[in-house]
């Protein structure tokens, strides 16, 4: 339009200078009284201002149209520049490490199916974000009630349960016991002649009575349960009311194991029934299982699902009844290619007495690699031996599998249009042990350098896949999350106020524990070649990224004074506990300064520092590095850490013969009760922290497990008299030593024992806590092979 006047004006003003107009126009000549061209002009130029404005509102208004309809399309992620994405959830810049070949093809395919799901008391799944997944539930009875067991749970009161063996990859037996009843549970895998990615695999489950009596009989209720996480359709089988001796419960496809069956088998007389759901969530099924089953007895008086099932159900749960004893076999076939006769024999090698041989031969397996592996040439009762089998197998059978998206704080202040304090990290798999399954069914930074201590001599290639796992979560600062809520069955079990986890705090970088083994193992040629070339292979990709963990401690952590470091997290405006808790530690409510400020020096994230740095040193070594530079920089940082003079100077108390933090502190703290009124204008008696003297800046008195971190990392010389100081605290009776242990925090400190709030019981001040006193009894080791601890130990 614009454009079209613009070029009619400039038209007739040129044909206008012609007396005549031009030849063949219908326009008359203009009046001899007025200039020619000039009146049409200046309508032309008026209309051309005006469109102009109009011209430039509809520019403006396109703009700001475009601006919210792009903004709104980023918001949803529809134009979303990865260049923009906050650096807090942008991966670090690197290679993975479970993209290794070493982690690929047989290695992978072997860990395929698992007893991935350490927070139920049995648990089958595969690794991958949406597995096929199994599981077992039953009726126990409490206070005459029946109640269903499914989550590891310490209120449920059972007196025993935990694996007996398991070797991480194909095998585990564990053993449950409530009340009366014991239960067994075996897992095995079997390649064989599956076609199907991972082979096939099956599960006994032994019901007996826990007498000698069997005289007594009762009746058990088992509830086992297969769930497609993707939505998949699972097929009923045809024959599972009418179970006589053998049933197949339900069959699919997927396209990781092509077509599928599972199938009940038992030589007992049982009573079977199911039910079918269709849910995207498997985190609620024995609330599902709970309700069928309630509303069944309502309806008819039976304690039995309901034997219906939903369109397209993803889930079936089957409820298997019977006297005690019984015994049920449930194998699971994959890659079938509609061959009977291999069938049969597949199912048969799965079930009854080829099972029994299978799993016979396992535990044979098992004992005899324990043996190996820790050296026991010396004989041992029988007490201590199972003691060691049964952590061994509970550490391996505590392995999970878990994938979801971490949930990290920001600022509201930094997106004002979204309601939430925190973004997401990238969708990441963990492959993980886990501290404890009914209470930290999941993964933690700071534990999982303990665990690997123990599983990398049972199986180094376990322990290089999970701190492959870890390292891989690193972001582009070189943070990583330290504790891992990864999708729905995780969050179940975490209040909503403990989810979020803050950039700013760091988890003690225990992983390079097992490196400084792997690296001492490697020196000692412990491995063999092929298995010396994994290692190397693993070290020369992690470097980076373990470099990159490193100078985000050493920048984010550091401390007021050269080669000091604090952790940082901790509340300085609590008005609740009795000294602020320091979660990114790992030593939660061990004592601190009482008033948090960034003067804090911590003595055991300054060795910590120096474990990383020495290993880091280690690794460019053994690498041959040409960084100079680099290997220099993590050489210097090393001797700056283990400076005995300055290590004194900082943290050392002559009178005590301990080391200590430093902070703003004092020790006339308590928690004292408090009426007062809150929002609503109601009175409350609350336990509130009160302080009756003036903090100031001191070594903090508290003797423990903090003080020994100079010991543990072996930065006192042998020669030093501060070295036998460290062993008369530890082995003074009045202070920390006890018959099961050192304890946390010594028996003379002002907190031993004292609760931080009015419900946070004493975590870290008294009770003993068995990864340190490993740490302790190691040091102890290193000195006296050295023949540097004096004769009186």
């Amino acid at each position: 339009m614009t454009g079209a006047s613009r070029r009619s004006a400039r038209g007739r003003i040129k044909s206008s200078s012609f007396p005549g107009g031009d030849e063949g126009s219908d326009s008359l000549p203009y009046p001899p009284s007025i200039r020619r061209g000039k009146g049409k002009e200046l309508v032309s130029i008026g209309a051309f201002k005006t469109n102009l404005k109009i011209l430039i509102g509809l520019i403006i208004l396109g703009i700001i149209v475009i601006y919210f309809v792009i903004n709104r399309l980023v918001r949803h992620g529809l134009l979303y520049d990865e260049s923009q994405k906050p650096r807090v959830i942008t991966p670090f810049p690197a290679p993975k490490l479970m993209d290794l070949s070493m982690f690929q093809g047989e290695h992978k395919e072997s860990l395929y199916w698992g007893t991935y799901r350490p927070h139920v008391y049995f648990g089958v799944r595969a690794r991958t974000p949406l597995s096929l997944v199994a599981g077992l539930m039953w009726l126990g009875v409490k206070d005459e009630m029946y109640v269903m067991r499914h989550f590891c749970e310490n209120s449920d009161d059972l007196s025993t349960f935990g694996w007996r063996e398991h070797n991480g990859r194909d095998f585990g037996r564990q053993e449950l016991v409530e009340n009366d009843m014991i239960l067994e549970t075996s897992f095995v895998k079997s390649k064989g002649d599956s076609l199907g990615y991972g082979g096939d695999w099956a599960v006994r489950i032994d019901v007996k009575n826990k007498g000698l009596n069997d005289d007594v009989k009762r009746s058990a209720h088992l509830f086992f349960y297969l769930a497609d996480e993707g939505g998949n359709v699972l097929n009923l089988g045809h024959d599972n009311l009418d179970f006589q001796g053998s049933s197949l419960l339900v069959s699919g496809s997927r396209e990781d194991v092509g077509d599928w069956q599972i199938h009940l088998k038992s030589q007992n007389q049982l009573e079977t029934h199911y039910s079918g759901f269709k849910t995207p969530h498997i985190y609620n099924l024995s609330d599902l299982v709970q309700q069928n089953l309630a509303l069944q007895a309502r309806k008819f008086g039976r304690l039995q699902l309901s034997d219906t099932s939903e369109d397209s159900s993803n889930i079936y749960i089957f409820q298997i009844s019977g006297r005690l004893p019984f015994t049920i076999d449930i194998p699971f076939v994959s890659g079938i290619k509609g061959e009977s006769s291999n069938m049969e024999k597949r199912l048969t090698s799965l079930t009854g007495l080829p099972l029994s041989d299978l799993l016979k031969k396992k535990r044979k397996e098992f004992d005899t690699k324990f043996e190996e592996c820790f050296n026991l040439s010396e004989k041992h009762d029988s007490e201590t031996l199972g003691v060691g089998k049964t952590a061994i197998a509970n550490m391996l059978g505590g392995i999970g599998y878990f994938y979801g998206q971490s949930k990290i704080h920001v600022p509201k202040s930094t997106q004002p249009e979204s309601r939430n304090d925190f973004l997401l990290y990238w969708p990441a798999e963990l492959y993980t042990a886990v501290p404890s399954r009914p209470f930290f069914p999941r993964g933690f930074l700071w534990d999982e350098g303990f665990h690997q201590l123990l599983i990398w001599r049972w199986d180094f290639r376990i322990t290089l896949d999970i701190v492959g796992h870890w390292l891989d979560l690193l972001n582009i600062d070189g943070w990583i999350p330290r504790e891992q809520i990864l999708g729905a069955e995780a969050l179940s079990k975490v209040p909503e106020e403990f989810v979020v986890q803050y950039p700013s705090n760091g988890n003690p970088p225990t992983l390079f524990l097992v490196i400084r083994d792997l690296i001492d193992a490697l020196r000692m040629e412990k491995f063999i070649a092929s298995e010396k070339d994994e290692v190397l292979s693993f070290l020369e990709r992690a470097s980076v990224r373990l470099d990159a963990w490193f100078q985000w401690f050493n920048t984010s952590q550091k401390g007021k004074e050269i080669g000091s470091y604090f952790w940082h997290g901790r509340d300085n405006t609590t008005t609740r506990e009795l000294n602020p808790k320091t979660l990114s530690s790992g030593l939660d409510d061990y004592p601190r300064a009482s008033h948090p400020s960034e003067d804090e020096r911590h003595v055991d994230l300054r060795c910590w520092m120096y474990l990383a740095a020495d290993c880091m040193h280690s690794i460019t070594e053994l690498l041959g590095k040409n960084d100079k530079l680099s290997k220099e920089d993590y050489n210097s940082t090393a001797k700056l850490l283990s400076n005995f003079n300055l290590l004194n100077q900082m943290h050392y108390d002559s009178d005590h013969g301990a080391y200590f933090d430093f902070g703003n502190h004092t020790e006339k703290v308590k928690l004292i009760w408090k009426e007062v009124i809150q929002e609503n204008g109601q009175l409350s008696r609350q336990l509130l922290r009160k302080t009756f003297g003036k903090p100031k800046l001191q070594l903090v008195p508290h003797v423990g497990y903090v003080s020994f971190f100079p010991f543990i990392s072996r930065i006192i010389p042998h020669d030093s008299p501060i070295l036998e100081k460290q062993l008369v605290l530890l082995s003074n009776r009045s202070i920390l030593w006890s018959d099961y242990g050192i304890v946390s925090l010594a028996k003379t400190s002002s907190m031993y024992m004292k609760r931080n709030t009015e419900h946070d019981a004493p975590y870290w001040r008294g009770p003993i806590w068995m990864n340190m006193n490993y740490m302790i009894l190691s040091s102890l080791h290193h000195y006296s092979i050295g023949n540097f601890l004096p004769s009186t130990w």
